[in-house]
């Protein structure tokens, strides 16, 4: 059984705890998120406030935007969502970081002639690009090395609508390190002095599918988020990694060891706000992921995205905790209780009504704690340094 255990009284936030992550951030705590997407950024850039030390998980299974057009260009996993958050866990007080920023950031334009895209992308792979001459040396030459190697496989009819330059880099990295993914993650990290660490769950080119209620299948991140196409209309039964047709057993895509390792030396696990299955729950299939969370003795919270999520049809939230559940016992196995998987669900006061919160904890033996967390322009956004100060709280 596990010895960590919340206190349904505690007192969010702790002042003193926060004053002094606040104080010495460098060695502030060790905390694990499993996200995607861009739901955690404005938090993440807010938490470098708090902690270098956060760790982020994040899924390559994306199927939408300039990530898809590369998956499809050159069979590999999407890297704009690693991208989006190494950006915001950057040290924005380096010298000539915003030059990096921007060159990162920067899309070509969606609505342009194929003539105009690639003069633009050449003046880019040239170094003549304004954005590119900004970025001081030896910067600039990492940055054009790697787009020399995409650039090098790239087929001709490569559409450069919308494309992100910082995806375009780092698939040049990849294919520089042999199709691999985490030596370009360490060297960006290193580029834009990364306040924490970035990794994708697995080094794999995978898709998702999730099974619905009806008994249908739905493929790909995309279809199933709801953002890009139809929203689902039955609710989702279970979700698997996929290729070529077929889902992909867990054990045939287990949890590197480097990644085992950080969750065995996390001081707190989050599942952080996004989507409920392709942004969390996909980061829980692989083989060991389960396992390595039920084995740690810290404090691991779920933290429920505000407003409607388009995954969860026909799902409140104490169904939501279910899924979280039921997808880390896959691995896990039945006889972990409740609370040594999920210790506590921290959420807004106003959002979730105290009869919601009380379900939570009478069936699922999970304590639901509320605190002001929202944004005060939004009901649909956290506020990123009262949700910080939250999670500092458990450390």
């Amino acid at each position: 059984m596990s010895n960590f255990r919340i206190s349904r009284q505690i007192d969010l936030p702790d002042e003193m705890r926060v004053a002094r992550a606040r104080a010495l951030p460098n060695l502030g705590a060790r905390m694990l998120f499993f996200s995607g997407g861009s739901a955690l950024n404005s938090t993440a850039r807010a938490l470098k406030s708090y902690t270098h030390n956060s760790t982020h998980l994040i899924t390559p299974f994306d199927s939408g935007g300039s990530s898809q057009v590369l998956r499809e260009a050159f069979d590999m996993p999407a890297v704009g969502d690693l991208r989006s958050r190494l950006m915001a866990l950057a040290d924005e007080t380096v010298l000539g970081q915003p030059d990096i920023f921007r060159l990162f950031s920067h899309r070509l334009p969606q609505k342009a002639e194929a003539a105009a895209l690639e003069a633009e992308y050449q003046s880019l792979l040239s170094g003549t690009h304004a954005l590119v001459k900004a970025i001081s040396q030896p910067m600039r030459d990492l940055i054009l090395t790697q787009l020399a190697a995409f650039e090098g496989l790239r087929p001709k009819s490569f559409d450069f609508r919308r494309a992100s330059v910082g995806n375009l880099i780092l698939a040049g990295g990849y294919f520089s390190y042999g199709r691999a993914l985490e030596p370009v993650l360490f060297l960006m990290s290193k580029m834009v002095e990364v306040q924490g660490t970035v990794r994708t769950i697995v080094d794999a080119n995978l898709q998702i599918a999730a099974d619905l209620a009806d008994g249908t299948r739905v493929v790909g991140q995309r279809e199933i988020s709801g953002k890009e196409n139809t929203p689902l209309s039955q609710r989702i039964e279970r979700l698997h990694l996929f290729k070529d047709g077929k889902i992909i057993p867990p054990q045939d895509c287990p949890l590197p060891k480097r990644n085992r390792k950080l969750i065995e030396s996390a001081d707190l696990i989050c599942y952080a706000p996004g989507s409920l299955y392709s942004s969390v729950i996909a980061n829980l299939l692989p083989k060991g992921v389960g396992q390595a969370v039920a084995n740690r003795d810290v404090p691991k919270i779920y933290v429920p995205s505000l407003g409607p999520d388009p995954e969860c049809v026909g799902m409140g939230l104490c169904d939501q905790v279910a899924a979280l559940l039921v997808a880390l016992r896959e691995d896990a196995g039945d006889d972990f209780p409740s609370d040594r998987l999920i210790s506590g669900v921290l959420c807004d006061e106003t959002a979730v009504p105290k009869p919601m919160r009380q379900r939570i904890e009478e069936c699922h033996g999970v304590p639901c704690l509320a605190t002001n967390l929202c944004d005060n322009q939004s009901a649909l956004h956290y506020e990123p340094h009262a949700l910080c100060k939250a999670l500092v709280s458990f450390t």
